[in-house]
This record gives structure tokens, C-alpha cells and sequence, in this order.
């Protein structure tokens, strides 16, 4: 929670060209109702449910050739079945670092918290979510320190390490229907 994932995958989406999305929105699309009502009206053990089925339909579609960002929920990669999915599809995927006392301040600042958080109730219960997500974040492909920086420069440093990699270029030919 607070790490960027959605600004910075949306500035990271337009400057490579790809399209972004949130899987929070794919959830709350299939299930007909926004993520803090499955909270709310179902539990958590549900919302799992419906993540884990929407992630497995994200992946299906990165498999099949299509290129896009899309954030996890904070959740989403530390869930046992979820990140084994994950890791057995051989996609990349980013954590975006940053000092915990920095995560919650810009959790704080944001409005309309509780209709997008649903398990961040007090500073306690983030740290403690932290702490038990943190073995599964650092086990991403790539790492970014977040910490103090705009959202456009993370995901320039993003754009700019997946260039490197040969990532874009893959990904561009893919679209412009050189590479099958």
C-alpha cells in the first residue's frame, strides 16, 4: 500500500505505449461491485477468491503475447497461490520499494481511504501487513527505490531498465507485427 503502484504504472503505460491496468478494477468489474463492498459484504477470504480468478485471467492473457502493466493489489503477489502462478508464468514483475514510514504518509494523503484500502484500519495493522508481505515483494524480478521521488522518474528508471533488458523492443515489434 502507498508503494505507486498505480500512478507509476499508469506514467509507465503511456511512455511505453502499453496499455495499464489495475487489477482491482478487473475484480471489481467480474464481480459487479467495487473491491471495498467484496470487503465489506463478503470478507477477504471472497475478495481473495475473485483476485485469484481475475489474476489467473491476467496471466492467461500476458501468455498468450499481449503486453500491458498491471498493478497488483498489495495483497495480490503475497498470497501463496498468487505468487506461485505468478513466478510459473515467467512474467516480470517490479517491487516498488520505500521506507514504511514513507508508505504510510502517502496513504494518509490520500483521500477517500477507506473505499480503496480496506485492511489498512491503523498504523499497527500496516506495519504488520508490511512486515508479513515484505519476503514475497523482495522476490520479484526487479526492485525500485521509491523512496522521495516523483512518479514520473520511477517510471522513467523502469522504462529505461526494461529497455536494457530488451523488454520494449520485444514488446513494440510484438504490437507492430514483426515478431510471432
Amino acid at each position: 500500500m502507498g508503494a505507486g503502484k498505480s500512478s507509476v504504472g499508469r506514467a509507465l503505460g503511456q511512455r511505453l505505449n502499453w496499455v495499464f491496468e489495475d487489477l482491482d478494477d478487473r475484480i471489481a468489474a467480474r464481480e459487479g461491485r467495487a473491491v471495498a463492498e467484496i470487503f465489506r459484504d463478503s470478507g477477504e477470504s471472497e475478495f481473495r477468491r475473485a483476485e485469484h480468478a481475475a489474476l489467473q485471467q491476467v496471466l492467461q492473457e500476458l501468455r498468450g503475447g499481449v503486453y500491458r502493466i498491471v498493478a497488483l493489489g498489495g495483497g495480490t503477489f503475497a498470497q501463496e497461490q498468487n505468487h506461485k502462478a505468478i513466478r510459473a508464468s515467467g512474467i516480470r514483475t517490479i517491487f516498488l520499494d520505500a521506507p514504511l514510514d514513507e508508505l504510510w504518509r502517502r496513504c494518509e494523503l490520500q483521500p477517500n481511504l477507506d473505499a480503496r484500502r480496506p485492511l489498512q484500519t491503523s498504523e499497527n495493522q500496516f506495519r504488520e501487513l508490511h512486515e508479513k508481505r515484505l519476503p514475497f515483494y523482495q522476490r520479484a524480478s526487479l526492485r525500485f527505490d521509491t523512496a522521495g521521488k516523483q512518479v514520473e522518474i520511477i517510471a522513467a528508471e523502469i522504462a529505461e531498465t526494461l529497455e536494457e533488458l530488451g523488454l520494449t523492443e520485444i514488446a513494440t515489434r510484438t504490437e507492430q507485427g514483426e515478431v510471432e
